[in-house]
């Protein structure tokens, strides 16, 4: 499909995300919430929805959603309802769910995303608490069903359909994830099912404000899954339309639930799209409604933490960071976290900047491992850091202090340079000043070429006597020498 094809249409896209909240507890029941335990060890009545059992709200689940709200200032509803939605299928022990279709706890918001560099905000139409279903475990000759994700608290978070390219939805769910992390309400582990994504997907030509007819892909959990999946059933669409244009467009589009098949690279149907009276919304008689006041939403906006786009500001505004240095950190909360327990015990934003994000992240890159789950302290990488400051080690053995740490993970820096002779700079003016003659004698174009104003010529020479010296040289004697030197 060529571009000029693709520049007539106008994808339209809506998100669903579906946040797990990491309480202690499910939403409607005092069963543990945890992953990874045996299969239908964490259930309870209310889980496998025996006759009587009763639903009870979670409290943490409600503030959890109420600092959400919060962070994307939203309406908060200070009274919500639940209904029931009915299907049938086996991980769904009642034949229905349990959630907020008529009045949802969260109203409205917006949510700041970086795309491409660019600050954009994405509107959000509501947000809901519901419970989440169980999970069917397929094996060679029977399935079965595993009723520990039964009653897991969910936040789904619905946008408005405002999102027009796949790089854009992929952005908007990223910003989601930050703040959930940034809250501590989830840990939004894709692979294990913590946050996953519905797409609406729908297309019309450009200037057009009505909608038609829209896909629906369930499930999602990946960014990379997300993006291809979008980008395909977009192009779908487009070629569909581009190759009936005589036809009721009405009809070209069949509404419905899609999968994504990763041999053939496309979407598929599935079945066709439920409508709100499919489901037979109706109010849920075993919760009241949920009751809050304006002083316990005050009480929790009081002790909100610094959220992602907040801090990125901060990064940008305090340190002076590229866009491209606060964003590899705010993306990442327990990396962000980890700098700034490193700038606590030297404050060197930068230089502590470079070091985890790109000096340490490329050395361990080929190992797979990062900085936290190899278990180096924020401490020990601020020492190193500020060992090079106090030129008590130069940036050359700082490197190789570093490959020490990686290989010995508990080990201080500064234990490591004390026990080894070589790791202790050369401050020695005058061993220093014979080595800086001979590498003026040897290289007379260089200092010719630096007296011209040549500045590279002068870290070519530097770089020179540093070689002699295996880098122990203390750099500013060097500069100084051969600044007093070529004059």
């Amino acid at each position: 499909m060529n571009s000029k094809e693709k520049d007539f249409w106008e994808p339209v896209i809506g998100l669903e995300v579906h946040v797990q909240l990491n309480t202690k507890s499910k939403i409607f029941s005092s069963a543990p919430n945890r992953f990874g335990d045996e299969p239908n060890t964490n259930i309870s009545e209310v889980c496998t929805g025996q006759p009587g059992a009763l639903p009870v709200i979670n409290q943490e689940a409600v503030k959890k959603a109420v600092q959400f709200g919060l962070s994307i200032d939203s309406e908060i509803s200070l009274l919500s309802t639940f209904d029931r939605k009915s299907y049938f299928y086996p991980d769904s022990p009642r034949n229905f769910q349990i959630t907020q279709f008529e009045h949802p706890i969260i109203i409205g918001g917006m949510v700041v995303a970086d795309v491409g560099g660019e600050s954009k905000e994405f509107a959000v139409k509501e947000a809901h608490l519901e419970d989440d279903a169980g999970m069917l475990k397929h094996f060679p000759s029977f399935a079965g069903v595993d009723y520990n994700r039964a009653g897991v608290p969910l936040l789904e978070i619905v946008s408005q359909p405002v999102i027009r390219t796949a790089k854009e939805a992929v952005a908007y769910v990223m910003a989601i994830k930050s703040i959930m992390e940034y809250l501590d309400a989830s840990d939004c582990n894709m692979e294990e099912g913590s946050l996953r994504v519905d797409a609406n997907i729908s297309v019309r030509p450009k200037g057009e404000t009505t909608l038609r007819a829209r896909a629906e892909i369930k499930n999602m959990n990946s960014f990379s899954l997300l993006e291809m999946t979008i980008d395909s059933e977009i192009n779908r669409q487009i070629r569909i339309y581009t190759a009936n244009p005589h036809e009721d467009f009405n009809k070209l589009i069949q509404p419905g639930t899609y999968r994504w098949d990763p041999e053939k690279k496309e979407t598929i149907l599935m079945r066709k799209k439920e409508s709100a009276e499919d489901y037979r919304y109706f109010p849920e008689p075993d919760l009241p409604p949920l009751i809050i006041t304006k002083d316990y939403v005050a009480s929790i906006k009081k002790v909100m933490p610094e959220l992602p786009h907040e801090r990125y500001k901060r990064y940008l505004e305090e340190y002076k960071f590229s866009e491209y240095s606060a964003s590899i950190l705010i993306n990442d909360k327990n990396l962000s976290d980890y700098f700034e327990q490193a700038y606590k015990v030297h404050p060197n934003a930068h230089a502590l900047c470079n070091w985890i994000t790109v000096e340490f992240a490329g050395k361990l890159k080929e190992k797979g491992e990062t900085l936290l789950s190899l278990g180096i302290s924020a401490t020990h990488v601020a020492k190193l850091v500020k060992m090079i400051d106090d030129q008590t080690i130069t940036g050359k053995i700082a490197k190789t202090v570093a490959d020490d740490m990686i290989a010995f993970p508990d080990k201080d820096p500064e234990e490591i340079v004390k026990s080894n002779p070589d790791y202790m700079p050369l401050n020695d003016v005058d061993v220093i000043e014979g080595i800086v003659d001979q590498v003026v004698k040897e290289n007379p174009q260089s200092v010719e070429d630096y007296k011209k104003g040549k500045k590279k010529a002068f870290a070519f020479l530097v770089g020179q006597v540093m070689r002699h010296t295996k880098g122990k040289a203390n750099p500013q004697i060097v500069n100084d020498l051969l600044q007093k030197k070529i004059k």
